[in-house]
Order: structure tokens, then sequence, then C-alpha cells
């Protein structure tokens, strides 16, 4: 993978509101943004980016293009992706959420076959500090140091983030997985890329309580992490048992003949007592505990 910020990036999609805004923030923030992706916007210039309507016009004009950020309407993600990959491009960040989740199958597949990098979907981005930043994440909470976070919790990396680098622990390495139920890169590939880095010395782990992804990730952090993990769990405290997903996955789930089970709480808190992860109960502990593990 090459996440530099000399790496070649375009961003599909760019028209969009979002695609318009952090688009312009990921150049100004210094971003190599080489152009857009827009249907229709052949000729268009945002911010001095210019605009083609193909994915291969943009290949044919820069060449070796790194990655794609994708910002396209969930239904167009993966005819998006697709068309990136057969422009020979390896790393997609799918910042879009709610992609159909037979779309992000035959997506991961292909990816598969074509050996690529993909992140998300609903992914928030990733962020090294003042180094390299492409998503929508307020990379101005982030600062350089050695905490590396891995999140699936959409916002919430921010306000973790933010709360570090008040308490002047900065960051190594940020990335948010996605919101949706099926994505591409997880907690097992990140974790391996933060045990491996000299700059890392604590990991956040930001999890969800009604998602199987952290016990997998438990299971490897027990298995091949040595660095200090310190881990929140959103709503793993609530005082009642609540299901935590939103509207539109909560009556899919309802809809399908096959659900997988929800893991309890219970087997999340053991699971992390066994691979011996503290768990914060809040964020004030999650910092407290971070400066701890530093110390």
């Amino acid at each position: 993978m090459k996440w530099q910020a000399d790496s070649k990036v375009i961003i599909q999609g760019i028209t969009t509101p979002l695609g318009t805004i952090y688009g312009k923030q990921m150049k100004a923030f210094g971003m190599n943004i080489v152009a857009g992706i827009s249907i229709n916007g052949d000729g268009l210039k945002i911010d001095g980016i210019p605009v083609f309507n193909l994915v291969e016009q943009a290949v044919s004009e820069f060449e070796n293009i790194d990655i794609s950020v994708i910002f396209t309407p969930p239904y167009k993600v993966l005819d998006a992706a697709l068309e990136a990959m057969d422009s020979g491009i390896r790393q997609l960040v799918i910042i879009s959420g709610g992609v159909p989740p037979l779309d992000m199958v035959d997506l991961l597949h292909k990816a598969k076959v074509n050996q690529t990098f993909i992140l998300g979907s609903g992914s928030q981005g990733l962020v090294v500090p003042n180094q390299f930043w492409l998503g929508i994440c307020e990379h101005s909470f982030y600062s350089p140091g050695s905490v590396g976070i891995i999140s699936r919790c959409d916002r919430l990396v921010d306000e973790v983030a933010r709360e570090l680098t008040l308490a002047k622990l900065g960051q190594s390495l940020v990335v948010s997985l996605g919101k949706d139920f099926i994505i591409g890169s997880n907690f097992e590939h990140w974790l391996r890329i933060l045990e491996e880095d000299s700059t890392t010395k604590v990991i956040v782990l930001l999890g969800r309580g009604n998602s199987h992804a952290e016990l997998c990730a438990v299971e490897y952090i027990a298995s091949a992490i040595k660095k200090p993990v310190i881990a929140y769990i959103a709503g793993l405290y609530a005082p009642i048992d609540r299901n935590f997903r939103d509207a539109k996955t909560i009556v899919a789930a309802q809809l399908s003949s096959s659900v997988i089970e929800i893991s309890s709480v219970k087997s999340i808190i053991d699971g992390f007592e066994k691979a011996k992860v503290k768990v914060a109960q809040n964020q004030t502990e999650l910092i407290k505990l971070v400066k701890m593990a530093i110390s």
C-alpha cells in the first residue's frame, strides 16, 4: 500500500456535496488530488481540480493513480469501484455509507481477484497527523504522537482524537474501518500494521457492542499483538438490553432469512478480559488508560 502525501489521488463523485467540500479541504491540506470524476463533469474545475467523466480519462492524463476516494451515492459505489479497478487503481477509500450488501460482496470478491485494497464502505477515512489525510475526519482534531486508533464508530473517532490531543497524547495513525455491516479491511489488518509501526506505542480500538468484528479482533490481539490495547465499545455499558443498529439495518435483518447472531455483551467482555485488553467505560477513562499505558 502507498499512503503518502505525494500519492496520486482522484475523487469519484467530486460534485456531490461532501465530495466538493472535502475535495477542496484535502487539497488545501496538501494531498495530491490530481482529478475528480463526475458524470457530465468533463471540463469543469473545482478549486483547480480538473473533472473528468471517466476514470480512464484521468488515468490517461496523469498516469499511475494510486488511490480513489469514492463519494458517489451508495447504489453507484459498485460501478465506481469497478471502474477504478479496471483503470488500474488498487487502493479504494469508500466514504459513501449504506452500500447495498450484495454490491459489497461482489466488490470484495473482485477486489480479491484484482489484489485491490478496500477501506469502507461508510469509512471516515485515514489520518496520519500533519502528513496524510483522506476522508471526512476533522483533521484539525489530530496531532502527531504515538497512539494508533482503529474505529468502527463513525464520528466517535473525531471526539476521541480531540480528547487525546487536548491531553497531549498525539496519534501515529488513525483509520476508520467503516460503519456498514460488510466492509473491506478489518480490525486484524490494521492491528498488524500498528503492531509493526515503530512510532505506535499504544493501540486504541473503538468498537460497537452489537458487532461480531470485535470478537474476531480480540482473538487476533490475544494471539499476535504485544503492544497495549485499550478498547472503548459504544453501547457496551447501556443499563438495559437494546439493539443499537439503525432502523434500516433492523428492518433488513427482520426481512432476511439468515441473520447473523449479534455478539452478547458478556461474550465481548469475556473476550477482552482473556486477551488482557482494558475496556474503558467512558471517554474520560479511556484517556486515563492510554496515559497509564504510555507511562
